[in-house]
């Protein structure tokens, strides 16, 4: 006996109880290819005609305006076609098949799309909240020896689940209100982010500097300049990957960085207390310690401000805390310009790139004024770090919470 195929969804507004009704694409509407003008004809380009390729379609809601454009001449001498704003849907179909835009103001692609010009009973932005949906069954019957990719036709054949268009019309609202929330908080997010790229510019000398550009009141004296090694203890944990076990202390990695200064330990690779002592021996991290990523991403630190059992891989070097350095001033000192352009030179390239212990004691030079001063920078740029954070996990819920409603209203 044949399983029915499901036909309401699992979360609903209310008011509707009908079901949904399968649909080709072909059926919903107009499947548009692009085109390309020759190239070696300069008359074909630059006009005022947006020109979209697939490279340009990210992660953008609507499509207002792409990086070339063509001529009135260069359309009519390709099969580039001006297609119909707030029904057109672009759809890459290859290099990435599946990236979606709504196109907001008339405009053609390149050959790089087959896009949907949707019929007047149909939603755009209900389609358009579909995208993963329609993404995953484009991929599954993409074809192509040199790269994947959907023809007009075979994307025409895809079935999607589709309500009455009164039910799709507040479905479409509901997800407009929900990424409009999720791009203020981006927007939130990214402003911050900027203001500490500022801040790390300004606050730590520029090369060549003894004091930086900005400054709190009532500190006017040059900044000392010492080698890092001068500073603090600097070490690995013995170089010997030790075995899982099913139950034991956490063991972590440079994949495990994640956040604005955080640490997962929720998949971390778990190791024996006795391979915990023998590995420990030379080094272990503390709470004020700083672990720098020493191989894959090399310069990313995190500072360990919670007491807790771990190690952490040899691919990372512990900088142990000092009464030489406020600890939080060094972290941050670790990832401005300065420190970062230094962290680069000392690099070592082969199968992967590395630095060396002995290169980061003796050619990382670390600049630092008075103990009072470095508190009150690093005091400062905490709470940037803890703005991001926080700005970081709304974010995140609000991602969770789209994911979760695209699994429940759609079928």
């Amino acid at each position: 006996m044949t399983e029915t195929k499901k036909r309401i969804p699992k979360r609903r507004f209310k008011e509707f109880t009908g079901d949904w009704e399968e649909c080709k694409l072909e059926d919903m509407s107009e499947i548009i290819g692009g085109g390309t003008p020759s190239t070696c004809n300069n008359a074909y380009w630059d006009g005022h005609i947006d020109w979209y390729a697939p490279a340009e379609i990210d992660e953008q809601i609507y499509a207002s305006g792409s990086k070339r454009k063509i001529t009135e001449l260069g359309l009519k001498n390709s099969s580039a076609k001006i297609l119909p704003p707030y029904k057109t849907i672009l759809f890459t179909s290859r290099a990435g098949i599946g990236k979606t835009a709504i196109l907001s103001q008339p405009g053609a692609t390149n050959q790089g799309f087959q896009s949907m010009v949707l019929k007047d009973e149909y939603t755009p932005y209900f389609i358009y909240s579909m995208s993963n949906q329609i993404k995953e069954k484009a991929e599954a019957i993409a074809s192509g020896s040199t790269f994947l990719e959907i023809s007009g036709k075979m994307l025409g054949k895809l079935e999607i689940m589709v309500p009455k268009k009164t039910e799709q019309d507040i479905i479409a609202q509901f997800f407009l209100n929900l990424d409009t929330l999720i791009t203020l908080h981006q927007r939130k997010l990214d402003k911050i982010k900027s203001m500490k790229k500022a801040y790390l510019s300004e606050m730590f000398p520029a090369e060549g500097e003894s004091k930086p550009k900005r400054r709190f009141k009532g500190f006017t004296d040059d900044w000392e300049k010492r080698k890092l090694g001068e500073l603090v203890d600097i070490g690995d944990i013995d170089h010997r990957m030790p075995p899982t076990v099913g139950n034991g202390i956490p063991y972590l990695m440079t994949g495990d960085f994640c956040g604005i200064n955080e640490l997962d330990f929720s998949d971390a690779k778990l190791i024996s207390e006795d391979d915990y002592n023998q590995l420990s021996k030379k080094i272990k991290p503390d709470k004020g310690d700083i672990i720098f990523a020493r191989y894959a991403s090399v310069g990313a630190v995190r500072y360990i401000d919670f007491t807790r059992k771990f190690l952490i891989s040899y691919s990372c070097a512990i900088i142990k805390s000092s009464n030489k350095i406020n600890s939080k001033f060094l972290f941050h000192f670790l990832k401005s310009n300065d420190a970062q352009n230094q962290i680069q030179l000392e690099i070592n390239t082969g199968s992967q790139a590395n630095i060396g212990i002995d290169s980061m004691k003796s050619n990382l030079i670390v600049q630092f004024p008075c103990i009072k001063e470095q508190q009150r920078i690093s005091s400062c740029l905490d709470k940037l770090d803890n703005l991001l954070t926080l700005h970081q996990q709304k974010l995140d819920k609000l991602k969770n919470l789209k994911k979760s409603y695209l699994n429940e209203m759609f079928i």
